[in-house]
């Protein structure tokens, strides 16, 4: 809590700024003042003409006044600015002052714990097949895999498939410069070859990829009935403890609404109270310390 001269009677804070404001317009003007001393007027003469080339502004007789007035000025100002401060952080404090209950709040119950039982996976899936299974699986996704890495498109046989069109039986390459020697080119496949080859590899592909989907299909197949199992499961379990949970629920939600009712009550005498103390701190004022009573006097009559 800050240091104030806070009571009932004195400046108001409307007063307390302004006569702050004044004070420190007057303190301005003695440091400009004050800043003005020097020690020299100096002068020089140029085409027969003097010049002044820093004005001379000597020590005044009333220096000590000055700076005395100066100082109790300040002093004045953060006087008022004080009790300014203050009264705005006694307000301040009271519009956040929030009310804290005596009462002890109905602990809630123990209730009964459910632990649901997790839905499998992918993986349990797979762990569900024989060991003969799981190796025919690896071996039909390797075959598929492999044979699509040759057939399909842009790989290697339909490369050379669209290549096959456009080879030539002779073509010229230049072994030395200025001469062009023939090049045979021997053919190895017909292009019906080729589509015969691709038609048989497809057809194994079918196949290995057909005995692939039917593992997929099987995994996910025990899954989705496992799955389904547990979920019955876990929703016949939770039935029986959420019904054991619901007597415990309905007594402790009477406990609270008695806890409620009586902490509304002391919430509303607390607020109460609280608006009661920010409407006396409002009408605060500032009680003038005598030492700067003659400072403050002075710049009342200047407000009227």
């Amino acid at each position: 809590m800050r240091k104030h001269s806070l009571s009932t009677k004195g400046l108001s804070l409307s007063q307390a700024q302004s006569i702050s404001n004044l004070c420190f317009q007057r303190t301005q003007d003695i440091a400009n003042q004050l800043a003005a001393i020097n020690n020299a007027e100096k002068t020089l003469r140029l085409n027969g003409e003097e010049y002044v080339e820093t004005v001379g502004n000597k020590m005044p007789n009333n220096v000590v006044d000055l700076i005395l007035e100066k100082g109790l000025l300040h002093a004045t100002q953060a006087f008022l600015m004080e009790n300014i401060k203050a009264k705005d952080l006694i307000l301040k404090e009271l519009k956040e002052k929030y009310f804290v209950s005596p009462l002890v709040y109905p602990a809630a119950p123990t209730y009964h714990e459910f632990e649901e039982t997790s839905l499998v996976g992918e993986k349990w899936g797979w762990e569900q097949l024989s060991v003969a299974e799981y190796n025919e699986y690896l071996e039909a996704e390797a075959y598929a895999a492999h044979i699509g890495q040759f057939i399909h498109k842009d790989c290697k046989l339909d490369l050379l498939r669209k290549e096959l069109s456009s080879l030539k039986t002779l073509e010229w390459i230049s072994v030395k410069e200025g001469e062009k020697t023939p090049l045979k080119v021997s053919i190895h496949h017909t292009p019906e070859q080729l589509l015969e080859f691709h038609n048989a590899l497809a057809a194994m592909h079918r196949k290995y990829e057909q005995r692939v989907n039917y593992f997929k299909a099987k995994v996910k197949n025990l899954v989705t009935e496992e799955c389904a199992r547990i979920s019955e499961e876990n929703a016949i379990r939770w039935a029986e403890v959420e019904n054991l949970n619901n007597i415990l629920r309905r007594k402790n939600d009477s406990e609270r609404a008695t806890y409620d009712a009586e902490n509304l009550r002391l919430r509303q005498e607390f607020e109460k109270t609280r608006q009661e103390q920010i409407k006396e701190a409002s009408q605060l004022r500032i009680n003038v310390d005598s030492r700067f009573q003659a400072v403050v006097d002075s710049y009342l009559q200047q407000l009227g």
